[in-house]
């Protein structure tokens, strides 16, 4: 199979336009415009009866305690944990592109309640629902796609990984808000092929 996005390069950063944050000279960060990139795939195995989409940051920091800190930097050297932004199933197998914006336009404070997406699909929580969980003004259940938004004194650039999937059921095994961190082990068992692509971002002016 084969992934290519005509929103960013592989290993190429992405545009802001893409990303739940964008850099303030200011205050750091600010609200972007939060759409899903476009994603266009293709070479899928004839028994094929359905796709999915997972989004995962494989470099979000294990620990809190320096994060978007003034007069702290979250070191390179920090171990890593994943974050997942986002988890599409269902997804018919006569569709093998979604457009820019087509399922994410926009930040909902507290979660999209009814992301939009392909006829039929169906899309996850994701790890924004526990980040937020103690801000008085966002917290809620997020679902469908919310973009990049690193630390913002993050001394490592981070990757995100767009992987389309092919499977072999109509249907993934998972119920509704299904967390997208446990997306990928409740497919797996029905994975025919695979792609992906990978686009990086930084909130961090002193990083490249």
């Amino acid at each position: 199979m084969k992934l290519t996005s005509a929103s960013f390069l592989h290993d190429q950063p992405i545009p802001e336009q893409f990303a739940f944050g964008a850099p303030d000279p200011v205050l750091h960060v600010r609200l972007s415009s939060n759409h899903n990139p476009h994603l266009k795939w293709s070479g899928a195995p004839a028994e094929t009866r359905s796709y999915a989409i997972i989004c995962v940051d494989p470099d979000a920091p294990s620990k809190p305690d320096d994060v978007n800190q003034e007069g702290r930097v979250v070191p390179a050297s920090l171990p890593r944990v994943d974050f997942h932004h986002w988890a599409i199933v269902d997804i018919p197998p006569t569709v093998t592109e979604i457009g820019a914006g087509e399922c994410s336009n926009g930040i909902v404070a507290g979660g999209k309640k009814e992301p939009q997406g392909p006829a039929g699909s169906r899309q996850g929580v994701n790890d924004y629902t526990n980040w937020f969980a103690g801000d008085a003004d966002m917290a809620g259940v997020y679902r469908g796609y919310d973009g990049p938004c690193p630390p913002w004194n993050d001394m490592r650039v981070h990757r995100y990984h767009f992987t389309v999937y092919a499977l072999s059921c109509e249907r993934a095994p998972v119920e509704d808000d299904f967390a997208a961190a446990q997306t990928l082990e409740a497919i797996k068992p029905f994975i025919l092929d695979e792609a992906r692509i990978t686009g990086t971002y930084s909130l961090n002016p002193g990083v490249k």
